[in-house]
This record gives C-alpha cells, sequence and structure tokens, in this order.
C-alpha cells in the first residue's frame, strides 16, 4: 500500500503516445498532445474524443512486459 501512495506522489512526465489510465482504471487511452500549461490531452479508447487531463489524474499504462 505504501508503493501505491508513493507512486501517486511522484509528478508523471508523459510524451506523445503514451498509453494512459485514469486513476480508478476506468477509462484507458493515449496522449495526444502536452499543452503549455502542463495539462495533457488524451484521447480514450473507442472513441475519437479528446480529454483535457492534469498529469496528476493519470497513470502510465505499461502495455509490454518489456516496459
Amino acid at each position: 500500500m505504501l508503493a501505491a501512495i508513493e507512486s501517486l506522489c511522484k509528478a508523471q512526465i508523459f510524451t506523445v503516445g503514451d498509453h494512459v489510465k485514469t486513476l480508478r482504471g476506468s477509462a484507458h487511452g493515449v496522449i495526444k498532445r502536452i499543452l503549455d500549461d502542463g495539462r495533457v490531452v488524451w484521447q480514450p479508447e473507442g472513441t475519437s474524443s479528446e480529454l483535457t487531463a492534469l498529469p496528476e489524474s493519470l497513470l502510465r499504462e505499461k502495455k509490454s512486459p518489456r516496459q
């Protein structure tokens, strides 16, 4: 449990193309662009919508065992 809390405290640094999920894991998607103020624009899987979020509200998703 301590590891989970520590991971939430670390600043996430995303790049375009990173696979992400929401903190609850209810939505998964891909980072489309990074805005000047630090917010990220991401696209949930299965939709053409784009959402804007604070980096703290998303977690990088591991897509392969090598990552």
